[in-house]
């Protein structure tokens, strides 16, 4: 029951009844009407900050699982990125080995992907740093699969030319092993003509003038460089896959540039042509450009115990014959 209110008249000294007109009553429930409106806000302002509501919670489910899936994604990709990191080590140091082939520098595998905005896309968002970082694993990690695939498809290439490969490496004794003897190995030398020390950038097969030279492997015969008159008579065979031989001080050549040999074909014969102490072959092994120690090539007719005797007999004789 709603209060009744007094008040006191002087003129009258006696108390009247306050009576509200309309706009009274209707202030006076605007009032309660704005107290409730005031305090409701507050409850539900203290409610929705202790309390979260159903969508809320749904969603902060949802933001826990998407973090769930990230973590397991990049563990993944870290699982992933070390068998690739497996692979891609044993490519290059075994599978292309094994057919001496360059391995893949490190640059083309992780080389990166252009454009500076190529992920502005992912930005924006409350975890976009994480999405990013994400992607850019991911983009990377294809990439050095791709490198890989393609590594793959040219060492699957070397193996079935292994046997072409194999009989093209300068790989037998230039000369009869019957007739000839090596004199002198790779490596410094005392020169025979000048009598001073110099590298020696091949090995020196002795015999009698005449003796027939071998190609070491199939090959072309190439035309000399010029500025090799110390050679005498010279041949040059390109084997392809990076390697040349070359025969020096030949008594005759019975081969020209263009001629197509295979390993064991007689391309000349021993002489002592240029400046030569006496008959001998003098050969050497070219490996992409660069002279190299041809003792460790010629394996393929010997035996381990010849072999061992002709590295032991090139290291010990200290002047050469050309």
């Amino acid at each position: 029951m709603a209060k009744v209110k007094y008040k006191f008249n002087p003129q009258s000294l006696d108390y009247e009844k306050i009576e509200l007109n309309w706009k009274g009553k209707l202030k006076k429930a605007l009032f309660y009407l704005a107290s409730i409106a005031v305090f409701s806000a507050v409850v539900i302002f203290i409610a929705f900050s202790l309390v979260d509501s159903p969508k809320e919670k749904k969603l902060k489910r949802e933001i826990s699982q998407y973090q769930l899936q990230y973590d397991v994604i990049n563990k993944k990709l870290e699982m992933m990125s070390g068998v690739l990191e497996d692979l891609e080590d044993r490519d290059d140091n075994v599978y292309r080995i094994v057919f001496e082939a360059d391995p893949v520098p490190q640059s083309i595998r992780e080389a990166g992907f252009g454009g500076v905005n190529r992920y502005d896309y992912l930005e924006g968002f409350e975890n976009s740093e994480i999405i990013v970082e994400t992607y850019k694993k991911l983009d990377l990690l294809m990439r050095r699969m791709y490198v890989q695939s393609k590594s793959l498809d040219e060492v699957y290439e070397m193996a079935k030319k292994k046997d072409e490969m194999m009989q093209c490496i300068p790989a037998i004794w230039p000369t009869s092993s019957e007739k000839t003897r090596i004199v002198s190995g790779f490596g410094y030398r005392i020169h025979p003509i000048f009598k001073t020390m110099r590298m020696h950038t091949g090995i020196d097969f002795a015999g009698p003038r005449g003796t027939p030279i071998y190609a070491t492997g199939n090959g072309v015969i190439m035309e000399p460089k010029t500025g090799m008159s110390g050679y005498g008579i010279i041949i040059v065979v390109d084997h392809g896959y990076g390697y040349q031989s070359l025969y020096a001080h030949c008594s005759k050549k019975i081969v020209k540039a263009g001629d197509e040999v295979k390993r064991g074909d007689i391309i000349g014969y021993v002489g002592s042509t240029g400046l030569s102490s006496g008959p001998h072959c003098h050969y050497e092994v070219i490996r992409d450009g660069k002279k190299v120690n041809p003792i460790n090539y010629i394996y393929n007719n010997m035996s381990p115990e010849e072999y061992n005797k002709a590295i032991e007999t090139a290291s010990k004789i200290t002047q050469s014959m050309s």
